[in-house]
């Protein structure tokens, strides 16, 4: 039986971004010879109507973004089984999937007409709850048992707040959820910057401005700066395909100077809490 199809210009403004990504998770997941595999995304890309070739040509990004965020949360859960994933921003992400559907409680956090989207497109699961609001409404946080270990996610979310708010949202999680992880990527300043001028990637996109960015020197020291953020893990993500799979690029890319012109992933872990 064939799904109806889905008309994804309900979406626009940063909101309309979760088509681009998953437009290149779905791409890499069907090429040959990749070690990204992402069946559901591919289902989606093929349902939801959108012009995706606006995007311009597909990228490894954030299929290899994907990867490690997998990886990083096969291994918070390895050692918390009971943990609960938060993922802030969620946009069309399969990550629940990918890892085989994790016996954990999942929150999907993302703005109301997202939330939507993912109700009509994606499977029911009773460990999954969506939270139609901003990533900066606190409220989320009450829904999240502390004590049972927490993991957070926020996978292409930061670049698109303000440097204050990433902050403060960082620095509210790791008081809130101590011994707890944040997965998080960031743009070097150069791209930043690009975006706020109005970076197009085809002449018909123009990327949403990017306020905030991070580099890797930058991120390493935010556990001097942010109480209970005890460290700040650089995560390279898995080898890719052609130039993604250099072993000499690689190395070149934790270099100083050369690490802190490349998008960077971040992993935060947080202090766990003094017994009183």
């Amino acid at each position: 039986m064939t799904e109806d199809k889905i008309d994804g210009t309900t979406l626009d403004g940063v909101a309309a971004t979760c088509l681009w990504t998953l437009r290149n998770r779905a791409e890499e997941s069907m090429h040959p010879g990749s070690a990204f595999h992402d069946p559901l995304a591919e289902r989606l890309y093929r349902r939801i109507d959108y012009d995706y070739e606006q995007f311009g040509k597909p990228s490894q990004t954030h299929p290899l973004r994907a990867l490690a965020l997998d990886i990083a949360i096969r291994a918070y859960l390895d050692r918390h089984p009971a943990a609960t994933v938060v993922a802030l921003g969620e946009g069309l992400q399969t990550t629940y999937w990918r890892l085989g559907q994790p016996g954990v409680d999942w929150l999907s956090v993302d703005l109301p007409p997202v939330i939507g989207l993912r109700g009509r497109v994606l499977p029911e699961e009773p460990r999954m709850t969506a939270i139609p609001a901003s990533a900066l409404d606190r409220t989320w946080m009450d829904a999240v048992d502390p004590a049972r270990g927490v993991f957070i996610s926020a996978e292409g979310l930061f670049m698109y707040l303000e440097r204050d708010q990433v902050m403060s949202l960082i620095a509210d999680c790791a008081a809130r959820f101590p011994g707890g992880r944040l997965f998080f990527d960031s743009i070097p300043a150069p791209f930043r910057n690009r975006t706020m001028k109005g970076y197009r990637t085809s002449d018909r996109y123009t990327v949403p401005p990017m306020p905030f960015s991070l580099s890797v020197s930058e991120a390493a020291r935010l556990p001097a700066q942010i109480p209970a953020v005890a460290t700040a893990e650089d995560l390279q993500p898995p080898p890719g395909r052609k130039a993604w799979g250099s072993r000499t690029l690689r190395k070149i890319s934790v270099l100083p100077g050369p690490r802190d012109l490349r998008p960077s992933i971040t992993l935060l872990s947080f202090a766990a809490r003094r017994e009183q």
